[in-house]
């Protein structure tokens, strides 16, 4: 019987699926899995739904459930890719590299050395990736991250007061659109539908299917429609309540559209 779980390498990092056929195991269990970067300490998430995944035979494998020896050596990978992150600020520091580090992290196999960086341009990084090379002789990798995942590595508080959706639960970062905030009619200014990382707020995109079936029948504001009372212009629109204001020689009246789209007075 196939039996795929779900494993995360960090907190609150993405979930990665992986072949546990030979394994019983429980939510929050250390595991030793196979990747295409070489061996990984991670946790268990759950048990994943065999309908939901495609594919099966493609995922890689849990090697073993992960022993105190694993655990003992997973926490001394995480002390030496601190030094290594230092290491690597110094070098770039030498080399006058235009270059913020945000994070290091060791394979478990110590078969590659992961650094996600920041940085306005392009960053010619060759010399500093050689150097850290033949310091730890092992595969260095580094990662120039965008704005968003840089707000997910770092985290963070929104302007609704709570943790960053990318650094808390959300574990895929969904385009967003300008046309998502229209859809919701929400003020285009900058301070309101922009995050901490300077892009689109992700939670543009929570609702964005709900307001463009509201949206359906509704006419946009400044338009001119046809009523019972004569033609009038389109003053406002409650999207949600599928409800609309129109001025009529100077008067306003209330709409609303039905299921079928049929316009109705609101008395």
């Amino acid at each position: 019987m196939n039996k795929i779980y779900g494993v995360i390498f960090k907190n609150n990092g993405k979930e990665y699926y992986f072949d546990g056929s030979n394994f019983e195991l429980e939510k929050d269990a250390k595991v030793i899995v196979e990747t295409e970067k070489g061996l990984q300490y991670g946790k268990v998430t759950n048990l994943i739904d065999k309908s939901s995944v495609k594919n099966i035979k493609e995922y890689k494998n849990i090697i073993r459930k992960a022993s105190k020896k694993d655990e003992e050596q997973y926490l001394e990978n995480l002390k030496l890719s601190q030094i290594a992150l230092k290491k690597a600020r110094n070098i770039a520091k030498q080399l006058d590299l235009s270059m913020t580090f945000i994070d290091a992290s060791f394979t478990f196999d110590k078969n590659q050395l992961l650094l996600n960086f920041y940085a306005d341009e392009r960053v010619d990084f060759r010399e500093l990736a050689k150097r850290l090379a033949s310091i730890y002789k092992t595969r260095i990798e580094l990662r120039q991250l965008g704005a968003r995942d840089r707000a997910a590595k770092c985290g963070g508080v929104g302007v609704c007061g709570k943790i960053l959706c990318c650094s808390s639960f959300l574990k895929h970062m969904d385009s967003v659109s300008m046309n998502m905030a229209k859809n919701q009619n929400i003020s285009l200014n900058p301070s309101k539908i922009n995050g901490s990382c300077g892009r689109l707020l992700c939670c543009l995109k929570y609702e964005d299917d709900e307001y463009s079936k509201c949206l359906v029948g509704l006419p946009q504001v400044g338009k001119t429609v046809d009523t019972k009372f004569g033609e009038g212009i389109v003053r406002s629109v409650n999207i949600l309540k599928r409800e609309f204001k129109v001025e009529i020689d100077g008067q306003i009246y209330n709409f609303s559209v039905d299921e079928n789209n049929v316009m109705k007075e609101i008395i």
